[in-house]
C-alpha cells in the first residue's frame, strides 16, 4: 500500500482532524484515510444500493411495472 505525507497542514486543520478522531473513536491516521477513501471513491448507483437491501438475496423481490413505449414529444407544433 502506497504512503502519503502531507506537509504545511493548517494547525486548525490538524486539530479538527484529532477532534474527528476522537470522536469517532479511531487513529488520526485512520480518520484520515476514511476522508480521503470518501472523497475519491465514486458513490453506488442507486439500483445497486436497492440491489444490496431489497434484492432476492435479502428475501424481498421487487417487481417492476412494464414499461410503454411513447412516441416522442414534438416541439414543433
Amino acid at each position: 500500500m502506497a504512503s502519503l505525507s502531507i506537509r504545511k497542514l493548517n494547525d486548525d486543520v490538524y486539530n479538527q482532524l484529532q477532534l474527528l478522531a476522537v470522536a469517532h473513536g479511531v487513529s488520526m491516521e485512520e480518520e484520515v484515510r476514511c476522508i480521503i477513501s470518501q472523497a475519491v471513491i465514486l458513490p453506488q448507483k442507486l439500483s445497486q444500493i436497492f440491489g444490496e437491501h431489497f434484492g432476492s438475496r435479502n428475501g424481498v423481490e421487487l417487481v417492476l411495472p412494464k414499461r410503454e413505449i411513447h412516441d416522442a414529444l414534438d416541439f414543433e407544433q
